[in-house]
C-alpha cells in the first residue's frame, strides 16, 4: 500500500507541469486571444492529425494531457486529439530501452503508432467535420473566480485537476498490486485472433501500468505484435481521467473512449488476419 501511494504521487506530479502549461495556455487564449489568432489556429486544424501524431510519440502521457484541454475549448479538432492519443507513447518507450529492445522493434512500435495515428484522425475529421460540439467554458465549468487573475484560476484548475488524478492512479495501482501482473498477463494468449479485442480494452485503463504491461508482455514473447499495437493504441494514459474530469459532456467522453477502444481493437484483429496469410 505504501509503495502505491508512493507511485502515484510520483506519476501525478510528473503531469504538473503539463497540466500547468496548458491550463495556462487556455486561460490566455480565453482571456486575451484576439480574433486574427483564432482565424490561424482554426486553419492550422486540417493539418493537425499529422502534428498531433508526430507529438503524441513523445514518451509520457504529457502531451495527451495537454491536447485534452485543448480539444474540450475546441482548439484543436477531435481527429487531432485521436490522433495525439494513438501515437501516444506513454511508459512503452522507456520500458523498451530499459528492457534492451532491438532498434528494429523500437521502430517498428513508434512509427506504426505515428502512421495509424495520421490515419484515424484524418479519417475521424472527415466524418466529424459537419458536427457541431458545445464549446465549453472551463472557467464557467471549474467555478475558478477568473477575475481574481489568470494564474490564479490556471492554478485552481491545476490543482483540481491533478487531486483527481493521484486519487483514481492510487486506486489503479493498489488493484494492480492486489490481483498481480501475473494474473493479468494470463488474460491474454499469445497468437489468439481476438487477443488484439482484449488487449485493446486492457489499454483504457487510465494509468501508465497498461502501456508498462503491454510492452513488457510483448518483450517477452507473452503476445505478439498485434496485441501489443491494440492494447498501446488505445493505452491514452491519464489523459482519459482529465477529459472526464473537465469535459462536462460525458456522452462526449464516451464516444471517445469507443473510438479509442475500436481503433486499437480494429488495427490489431486485422494484422492477425493479415499474418495468417
Amino acid at each position: 500500500m505504501y509503495d502505491a501511494l508512493i507511485d502515484s504521487a510520483i506519476d501525478s506530479l510528473k503531469l504538473l507541469p503539463f497540466l500547468f502549461i496548458s491550463f495556462l495556455f487556455i486561460e490566455i487564449l480565453e482571456h486575451k486571444t484576439e480574433s486574427k489568432f483564432e482565424k490561424i489556429i482554426s486553419k492550422s486544424k486540417k493539418m493537425g492529425p499529422i502534428i498531433g501524431s508526430l507529438l503524441g510519440a513523445v514518451p509520457q502521457c504529457g502531451f495527451s494531457v495537454l491536447a485534452t484541454n485543448l480539444y474540450i475549448t475546441r482548439i484543436i479538432s477531435l481527429g487531432t486529439l485521436i490522433s495525439i492519443y494513438l501515437s501516444t507513447s506513454d511508459e512503452m518507450l522507456p520500458v523498451l530501452i530499459s528492457e534492451h529492445a532491438s532498434f528494429d522493434i523500437v521502430l517498428k512500435l513508434i512509427i506504426s503508432k505515428i502512421i495509424i495515428g495520421m490515419i484515424y484522425g484524418f479519417i475521424i475529421d472527415i466524418i466529424y467535420r459537419n458536427k457541431k460540439n458545445e464549446v465549453f467554458d472551463i472557467c464557467e465549468e471549474d467555478d475558478c473566480h477568473c477575475e481574481k487573475g489568470i494564474l490564479h484560476s490556471t492554478l485552481v484548475h491545476t490543482f483540481k485537476t491533478l487531486f483527481y488524478i493521484f486519487i483514481v492512479t492510487l486506486f489503479l495501482n493498489v488493484l494492480i498490486e492486489y490481483i498481480g501482473t501475473q494474473n493479468i498477463s494470463k488474460l491474454f494468449l499469445k497468437d489468439n485472433l481476438f487477443a488484439p479485442l482484449l488487449a485493446s480494452l486492457f489499454g483504457l485503463i487510465p494509468n501508465c501500468a497498461s502501456s508498462v504491461m503491454l510492452t513488457e508482455l510483448y518483450i517477452h514473447g507473452a503476445i505478439n505484435f498485434a496485441s501489443v499495437i491494440a492494447g498501446c493504441l488505445s493505452a491514452a494514459g491519464v489523459s482519459l481521467l482529465v477529459l472526464f474530469r473537465t469535459n462536462k459532456n460525458i456522452k462526449e467522453n464516451l464516444n471517445i473512449l469507443f473510438l479509442l477502444y475500436i481503433t486499437g481493437a480494429l488495427t490489431g484483429f486485422l494484422i492477425n488476419v493479415v499474418s495468417l496469410f
